[in-house]
């Protein structure tokens, strides 16, 4: 059981782990909780021996990885609440695209696809055309692309062959090439290319178990958050990750792994009809491979109709209603919470404190509770970040550290990610060339003019220009001499 709060008269609430996997939303106003909300859950989990995925997108849950104060506000909140507490620390891994503040995770741009991509790149219809164009091409011509250098050589290459490729795949115009090359140097000064290299991220690696906890995966997102499609589509990307790579699992005790999707209005906003429709359907499909995923932001209504309905625990924090609109917003978001008969939703949205919440979780016979006012019981770790010194300590001491610290050379990521590309299509894989491009290896394929061998000593160069300046007397003389007959 995965305990939440505390009612009124001490009744706990509290979520039965075999129904975590019907997924969750967290909704409230800046301030009101969530993020503790979302760490004593992730607490929770992690005790009950199921890994964690979370967005750190304040840096906040870092302190997971800290043992609680003993007489700091958490242990005197719990103590007015009549509850024991012992302070604790879980196992973390620290994430980051960046490779700064975490572990570095990597991908290719062919194992991201052109759809995410896409809309990573914010493209219209027709420039993802252009970009569905080019990942066919390269899958074609077994070209396959690694880095965003690699993609913008492709749609150069198109660019040139336009003819050539408009009658084999379809119309491509210059300017859906051109707009793509714009974007991805938006993305690179985001610092987006900092996620496609070797060696690859491996999803299993979220999914570990240490002393019977489950590992807490936090992504440093701060300045992830900066670029908020980068943001969204990359963890739209993880999930569909765990889609692919995961068998199919059925009802289990508890899932195999939740997934925390913090600021899940970005996922959503300014959407295309498509990509809504493929995370409508990822949602769904996603449960029976153990996986629970919980939407966290500030209203259900930044969440759409139907992903919404796939959603059957809900914790509410407080919302404010300063406009029309917003009550319009409240009304809704009461309304979706089973009725309880003691609990005036409505009213009690605008009245929560900080730390109290409207909870509905699943029940026995997958039935939704009764929604209930609670105080949310205070995390046994640290509340707030931990030091850097504390996060390099936990980073750099993790078996993981090895596998992804240090990237590849040039040389070898490109044999590497080949390699794989040629393994996963059943593709016997070429032997390593052991020689590899030195500065000045292009003078090789550089014509020569002078002569047919290229000038190597001073000698004869010498020779080659004083024969050069003999030839321009010569012509000169003679053009003189024309010049005079006429």
């Amino acid at each position: 059981m995965i305990d939440i709060g505390a009612t009124q008269f001490n009744g706990l609430i509290s979520l039965p782990l075999r129904y975590a996997n019907r997924h969750g939303l967290v909704t409230g106003a800046t301030g009101t909780g969530k993020s503790v909300s979302l760490q004593r859950m992730a607490e929770q989990f992690s005790e009950a021996g199921v890994p964690v995925f979370a967005a750190d997108v304040k840096g906040d849950l870092s302190g997971i990885a800290a043992r609680g104060n003993p007489d700091g506000p958490a242990a005197q909140r719990a103590k007015a609440m009549g509850r024991t507490w012992t302070a604790n620390q879980f196992p973390v891994q620290f994430w980051d695209i960046f490779g700064r503040h975490g572990i570095p995770i990597r991908t290719s741009v062919q194992e991201m696809g052109a759809q995410l991509l896409s809309r990573m790149l914010g493209l219209n219809p027709t420039q993802e055309g252009a970009m569905a164009i080019c990942f066919r091409k390269a899958e074609d011509e077994k070209a396959w692309l690694l880095t965003l250098d690699d993609l913008r050589w492709s749609l150069n290459d198109m660019l040139e062959n336009r003819e050539d490729v408009c009658r084999r795949y379809g119309n491509v115009t210059a300017s859906s090439i051109s707009a793509i090359q714009r974007n991805l140097l938006a993305l690179e000064s985001q610092g987006g290319d900092k996620l496609f290299g070797e060696p690859p991220f491996d999803i299993l690696d979220f999914m570990r178990i240490e002393d019977g906890r489950g590992v807490v995966n936090l992504l440093h997102a701060d300045q992830l958050m900066e670029a908020p499609k980068l943001y969204a589509t990359f963890l739209l990307w993880l999930l569909t990750e765990l889609f692919r790579r995961l068998p199919e699992a059925g009802d289990l005790d508890k899932p195999k792994l939740v997934f925390f999707f913090d600021e899940a209005h970005l996922l959503f906003k300014d959407a295309p009809k498509p990509l809504l429709e493929q995370i409508e359907r990822l949602v769904r499909l996603v449960r029976s491979k153990g996986i629970g995923v919980f939407f966290v932001t500030q209203a259900p209504s930044d969440v759409p109709d139907a992903v919404l309905a796939q959603l059957g625990n809900r914790i509410q924090h407080a919302l404010r209603a300063y406009t029309p609109a917003a009550h319009r917003m409240i009304r809704a978001a009461a309304d979706a919470l089973r009725p309880n008969p003691d609990v005036n939703a409505r009213a009690e949205i605008t009245m929560l404190g900080i730390g109290e919440a409207l909870v509905s979780v699943m029940e026995a016979d997958n039935v939704p509770g009764m929604v209930r006012k609670v105080r949310i019981i205070p995390p046994a770790a640290q509340i707030g970040p931990v030091s850097d010194l504390e996060r390099k300590t936990v980073i750099e001491s993790s078996t993981l550290y090895p596998k992804y610290a240090a990237p590849q050379s040039p040389h070898d990521a490109a044999y590497s990610f080949t390699s794989r590309m040629r393994e996963k299509r059943g593709m016997p894989v070429l032997p390593k060339s052991e020689e590899q491009w030195q500065e000045g290896d292009y003078l090789k394929y550089v014509p020569y003019h002078i002569g047919t061998e290229p000038v190597r000593t001073g000698r004869l160069l010498f020779w080659e220009l004083l024969r050069i300046g003999i030839w321009g007397v010569v012509a000169f003389v003679g053009i003189k001499v024309v010049l005079a007959a006429m």
